[in-house]
């Protein structure tokens, strides 16, 4: 087995379940291939290398805020410290052709079609996804449907990774210092997040056994990683996957477009009852996600909320 393994959806025999299994009990990570969404992925690269070349007076025309967190943003935090990236971060609605309250760019109608295009078609893998988690927990496939029963909260994103900071010098005087790291550790809050990344690398996730250990980019591989609340609904059994992105080679730019699979905002998330006494106790996504998103714009003086703070003392 490798450190990663990679999964062929078209081919999940018993070794590929123990594969999986083994590898969201010690960082949270696989690949998976065959997966459909190849051209989709093609389609997103292109379109995300032209949206974020633009000027950046242009991109600023949508950028996100505390109340509506959706469009660009090029200062976000993790762990306190400045990320050496830029996102655009997007939804599709529920009901194909209507806007809600996402800020696309003006005359972007291919960007906007693209973009919505791969979020139905991760969705839909997503679900595929959560039932052979459920099946590699020994639990039957439907085990979590009902949590998503409510519209689901799920949001995707763009990602650029430069390899020098692209604030103006004036600016970064106003925010907080970058970190050490592209991307600071951090797990992902959500049931679990579908990932493409190019060919550039740097995307990292932290062994039990091994320490820090790079997950491979792979010609049309999606990564799959376990968030936090697939943590608690396995009772602990897996992972949510610490990772980080280290710096991209001088000269090189880093792009990645993860897709956040999360539940609907009243969902109360706990552990499967079958899986034994439970190590958390309840609590809803709502209340969850907004305390991972509040430290996302300022430096709140502490780290962002934890699943640890709902365990149960032993």
């Amino acid at each position: 087995m490798t450190d990663v393994p990679t999964i062929d959806l078209q081919n999940l025999e018993r070794a590929a379940l123990d594969q999986i299994d083994r590898a969201c009990r010690d960082h949270g990570f696989f690949l998976i291939v065959n997966h459909g969404l190849e051209d989709h992925l093609a389609n997103l690269q292109t379109e995300a290398e032209a949206f974020f070349a633009q000027p950046m007076a242009v991109k600023r025309k949508v950028m996100r805020t505390a109340d509506n967190p959706m469009g660009y943003y090029d200062r976000e935090l993790t762990k306190q410290k400045r990320d050496l990236k830029e996102v655009f971060d997007f939804y599709a609605p529920r009901t194909p052709g209507s806007f809600g309250r996402m800020p696309w760019p003006d005359d972007a109608s291919a960007f906007r079609e693209t973009l919505c295009d791969y979020f139905y078609a991760s969705a839909e893998l997503s679900q595929r996804l959560l039932k052979l988690l459920c099946r590699t927990l020994g639990q039957p496939e439907n085990s979590l449907d009902e949590i998503f029963t409510e519209a689901p909260t799920s949001t995707a994103r763009l990602n650029h990774y430069p390899s020098s900071d692209h604030l103006e010098p004036e600016e970064r005087a106003k925010v907080e210092p970058l970190g050490d790291v592209a991307l600071g550790h951090h797990t992902d809050p959500g049931a679990i997040t579908l990932l493409y990344q190019d060919d550039v690398g740097g995307l990292e996730t932290l062994s039990q056994e091994k320490g820090w250990i790079p997950v491979p980019p792979q010609k049309n591989a999606i990564v799959v990683n376990v968030g936090d609340v697939m943590q608690v609904w396995s009772n602990g059994q897996y992972k949510a996957a610490i990772h980080r992105v280290v710096p991209v080679p001088t000269g090189k730019s880093r792009y990645s477009m993860p897709f956040f699979y999360q539940p609907g905002s009243k969902a109360v998330i706990e552990p499967i009852a079958s899986l034994g006494p439970p190590h958390y106790r309840p609590f809803t996504w709502k209340e969850f996600i907004q305390g991972r998103i509040d430290d996302n714009y300022a430096n709140i003086g502490e780290d962002d909320i934890q699943v640890d703070r709902y365990l149960i003392a032993s």
